[in-house]
Formats: structure tokens, sequence, C-alpha cells
């Protein structure tokens, strides 16, 4: 019995000096010592691992413990500045599967046209309605429930009412290209952005309403648009360097007022934080700014985010705590505001992504941390956020660029926008 013990004492010391070995791996990562990760993890035999904070949450717990070293607890926590937390915490752990579907998985389950390219999609935060935007000025609102019954409609109970068709509203009020779509997060409200210099709010209720009850002018091209998650502002973004914030009652417009926050160029992604507490900005000037967005001030630059290139799309995690940024280098990478850390998933081994990219200008980047679109050829390719493996290349079916993908909130379904005039919408039924 005792032998026995000791066998299991001794797999326990070799399996928790593994995980110190990742941890520390991990850590160095995390501090910018990618070379030394790297040759450490070859010497160790470890998995590579993406940046974590865990094993300086582990030293702070310790010293916790340790009266006579509070002092350094304390002296260490006015160093942390993470996103408006007091630690880096991913919710990561070494061993943990993700829990989002492999995208080869999913299937086309409604295809709608537009006149013209189509650029802009977006969910509501429901999950239930889809909008699409196109160069031809109009705008789309499809309903997923008839989606799907369009798809299977064998599923569809008998006893239920006839399904009608998916396209509930056709909006036509711009008279530009539709650069962006944002549902409000409580409210049957759209806004929009278009190449007409306005931004729109549609009352999508309103079955017979064409038009927005409210329009916001701009002396500029408006190239993307946002709802807070609690609907009472919306951030945007014009050729013009300066971010616009914009109260949705009074539509009054307010700016940063130092001059030295601003970008030198036109921003081309911007989004809030989950927790609404601030909102990143990628522009053409290769810097990602973090916002404050009760002082509406910059409070950490990344500059040269990506190697100079443009920074073509931002997106947050959904604990706040992390950033995504794509840009034109072909790279893809997961940001910490401490130190502003960065964590390459996706980089310059794929040159023909690069050129691609390049050309069309668009990259996205999905909700969920674990897909990264796209490829020249019309392909899903997607990446896994923690380990940057890439799983199973997925034909998207459409026959022009892929120009934006969004992924719903709430169902395992996304969208894709394409020039081939065409939105896809894409489906994850139950296998079992």
């Amino acid at each position: 019995m005792k032998e026995n013990n000791g066998e299991i004492d001794s797999k326990n010391v070799v399996k928790n000096r593994e995980l110190l070995y990742r941890m520390i791996i991990s850590q160095l990562y995390y501090d910018g010592f990618q070379p030394i990760a790297a040759t450490l993890a070859a010497a160790v035999h470890a998995d590579p691992c993406p940046p974590s904070d865990r094993l300086l949450n582990v030293m702070m717990v310790g010293i916790q413990h340790e009266p006579d070293r509070k002092d350094r607890l304390a002296a260490s926590s006015g160093a942390e500045h993470l996103l408006g937390t007091t630690g880096f915490d991913l919710e990561y752990e070494m061993d943990a599967s993700s829990l989002a579907p492999e995208p080869a998985t999913y299937e086309t389950a409604y295809v709608t046209s537009h006149k013209m390219a189509c650029r802009a999609g977006a969910f509501s935060a429901c999950g239930q309605l889809v909008a699409t935007g196109s160069v031809d000025a109009s705008i789309k609102i499809l309903d997923v429930e008839r989606m799907l019954a369009k798809s299977a409609p064998e599923e569809v109970d008998p006893g239920r009412e006839q399904q009608g068709h998916p396209v509930i509203r056709t909006l036509y009020d711009h008279t530009d290209e539709i650069t962006a779509l944002d549902f409000h997060p409580r409210e049957q409200i759209l806004v929009s952005a278009s190449r007409d210099c306005c931004i729109k709010l549609f009352d999508i209720t309103k079955a017979s309403a064409k038009k927005a009850y409210k329009s916001i002018t701009d002396a500029e091209q408006v190239l993307c648009v946002a709802f807070h998650p609690l609907g009472d502002h919306i951030i945007a973004a014009t050729t013009h360097p300066v971010i616009r914030l914009y109260d949705v009652t009074t539509s009054q417009c307010f700016v940063c007022p130092v001059p030295a926050h601003h970008h030198q160029q036109q921003v081309n992604s911007i989004k809030f934080s989950p927790n609404g507490k601030y909102f990143a900005s990628g522009s053409a000037d290769g810097c990602v700014k973090l916002w404050d967005t009760v002082s509406n001030r910059c409070f950490n630059t990344f500059v040269n985010a990506h190697d100079g290139h443009e920074v073509s799309s931002v997106a947050f995690t959904r604990n706040s705590k992390y950033l995504l940024t794509s840009g034109l280098d072909s790279s893809i990478k997961l940001w910490s505001s401490r130190a502003a850390v960065s964590h390459t998933i996706h980089g310059r081994r794929n040159h023909w992504q690069a050129r691609a990219i390049k050309r069309r200008r668009y990259s996205t980047i999905t909700k969920t941390t674990s897909y990264f679109p796209t490829r020249r050829d019309t392909s899903l390719c997607t990446w896994h956020s923690r380990s940057a493996s890439r799983a199973q290349l997925m034909s998207l079916g459409h026959n022009g660029a892929v120009r934006h993908i969004v992924h719903s909130g709430t169902a395992p379904a996304f969208l894709t926008c394409s020039d081939d005039y065409r939105a896809r919408f894409w489906y994850r039924r139950n296998t079992h």
C-alpha cells in the first residue's frame, strides 16, 4: 500500500513539475520573451503555451499567505492595469478545451442577394434577427427562425403556422454604400453607417417604415459604427482621424479634447468592450488605441501594432480583458493592455494571405475567440486562439471575396458577406 502511495506521489510530482514548466513558458510569452520561451519549451519537452498570467496569479496567492511579504503584494498591485481589472485572467486553464465547434460542421442555411456587393452584416442581441448591408445602399433584415425553416422544412412542427419569407424588412434611406451595421442591445433598433456621410437609426418594429426615424449627418464618409452595451451612446469613425461619440437621444456629438490622443489617419474599425467601460479603435496609421468611455480619452496606445501596417479590425473577448486585432501584415494578435503585450495567432508564414488582405483591404475577426477569417480562395481559415494551431479549412461557397464575417452571440451561427452580391447564413444543426 505504501509503495502504491509512493508511485502516486511520484506521478503527482512529475505532473506538477510539467505544469510549472508550462506556466513559466506561458509567462515568458506574456512578457514578450518569445525566443526564450520557445527554447525552454523545446528543452523541457513542453507544449507551446499562449500568453497567460497564471504563474503570477499563483505567486500572488502564495504571497497572501505570507504576512511578512504583504508589502510586496501591495506594491505589485499598483502596477496592474489590465483593461480596468487588477489581474491578468483570461479564464484560462492549461488543459482546457475550446467550447467552440469546428467551423467545418456548419452548413449554409440560407442565401440572400443584393444588387451589388454585400459589405456589412450584424446579428441582433437576442440572435433572432440578421441585418445585411450592400454597396447598392440597401439594408435587409432577416428572421433567423424563418431561414432555418426554409432550409429544413421537415424539422418544422406541423402544428405551427406556415413560416413566411425570411426577409422581413428592406430599408432604403441611404444613397451610398452601407459600411457598417449594429443592433441596439435592448430595443428593436438598427443603426447603419454609410459613405453618404450619414448615420441612421431604424425602428424595425414598424413593418411599413422604409426610412430612418433619426439621421445624423457628418462631413466625412462614415466607415464604422457601434452601440454602447447599454444602448445610450454610439461610437462612429469616418475617413477623418477623430472618433465621434454620439448621444442616441439628443444626437449630441462628443470628441476627445486632447489632440495628441487622436489617430493620424482614418479609423478602420471600432468596438465597445462588453462591459462598456472602454472602446478600442484600429487605424490606417498602424495604431490600436483604447479609450475610456466616460472621459472619452485615450488611456493606452499600441504603436505599430502590426509592424506599421494598417489595422483592419478589432474585437474584444467576452470577458473584456483581451483584444483581438487583425492587420495588413497578415497577422492576428491577442492583446492585453498591460505593457501592450501581444500573442500572434497567425503570422507571416502564409504569404498568400498577406497579398490577399492587401488587395481586399479588409480582414475580419469574429466574436468567438477561435475563428479568424479569411482566405483569398473564399474558404474560411480558422485558428485556435490558445494554441495558434490551424483547424480544418472550410469552403464558404462564395464566388467573390468575403468582405465581412460576424458570429451570433447566442447560437452556433454566423454570417458571411461577399463581393458576389450574396450574404450566406451558416448554422450548425444538432448532430445528435
